[in-house]
């Protein structure tokens, strides 16, 4: 049992001291305390789809793009998988030097059901290092386009769940801005991105509303909630996904009415398959 009451019970210390959520002595301060607040706050999202899949399938395979240091598989495996028999974290990264350190860490904690990759999230999909089915998906802070590579990775790989924070969404933004003048006299919807920031804010709203669309196209039921607690980051938007069914097509249909009403047409082959 540890001393600290923010820890749960089963947690790995020596894997928060290394995590750096902990200090050398094993002691926490306020800004460990909260990226702690931050990291549980997001397995109570996740915990539960895990539980469902390992219920149904008796194993569980969970990939982690743009995964950093892998704070997330890491918390994942400890406080879940680590005692089951069965099941696979992954983590993603394009940065080598991440993917040796979370690989060392791994062994030194004996965690060997765990997986990590250097590579992008597009060069992830094709990859035979990963299974042919994954089971949930995560993305956390994929900056711009990577978000809806992790998508495609997620369809291609048949994902049961998908768990997405985009972050960083300039593409939308930059056609429309190149666009405005056309469209300002096409639709006085154009008025609600007229301004520099109402462009960049309505373009990261308007990417995440046709990748909603897009996943309730492929058979998807979508939820999109505030991620509570990670008051650090103006990038809160927190989007889970659960495949129910074989797609809506009325979703489809609006995909493409907003891609015409917007003027967007250079951006539909990523929105819409």
């Amino acid at each position: 049992m540890t001393q600290i009451p923010e820890i749960k019970p089963q947690q790995s210390i020596e894997l928060l001291k290394a995590l750096h959520i902990l200090t050398r002595d094993g002691k926490l301060n306020q800004d460990t305390r909260r990226k702690l607040k931050q990291v549980y706050h997001l397995y109570q999202f996740i915990e539960p789809l895990m539980a469902d899949v390992l219920n149904e399938r008796q194993t569980v395979v969970l990939a982690d793009h743009g995964a950093g240091k892998s704070y997330l598989g890491f918390i994942l495996y400890d406080l879940f998988l680590k005692d089951k028999p069965l099941g696979h974290v992954y983590g993603i990264e394009t940065r080598p030097e991440l993917v040796e350190r979370s690989v060392e860490l791994a062994n030194r904690l004996g965690f060997d059901r765990m997986g990590f990759l250097n590579l992008s999230v597009e060069e992830s999909i094709t990859s035979t290092d990963l299974p042919a089915q994954v089971d949930i998906i995560t993305a956390l802070h994929a900056c711009n386009t990577a978000t809806d590579d992790a998508i495609r990775f997620a369809l291609a790989k048949e994902a049961k769940y998908i768990v997405l924070v985009p972050c960083c969404q300039a593409e939308m933004a930059g056609v429309l801005r190149q666009k405005k003048n056309e469209t300002f006299g096409k639709t006085p919807l154009s008025e609600i991105w007229r301004h520099p920031i109402h462009t960049r804010e309505f373009g990261s709203h308007l990417t995440n509303v046709l990748r909603c669309l897009l996943l309730e196209s492929k058979g998807y039921q979508v939820t999109v909630t505030e991620l509570v607690g990670w008051e650090h980051s103006m990038k809160n938007e927190l989007i889970i996904a659960k495949k129910t069914n074989s797609g809506k097509a009325s979703a489809r249909q609006r995909q493409e009415a907003i891609i015409e009403e917007m003027n967007l047409g250079e951006l539909r082959d990523r929105f819409i398959y």
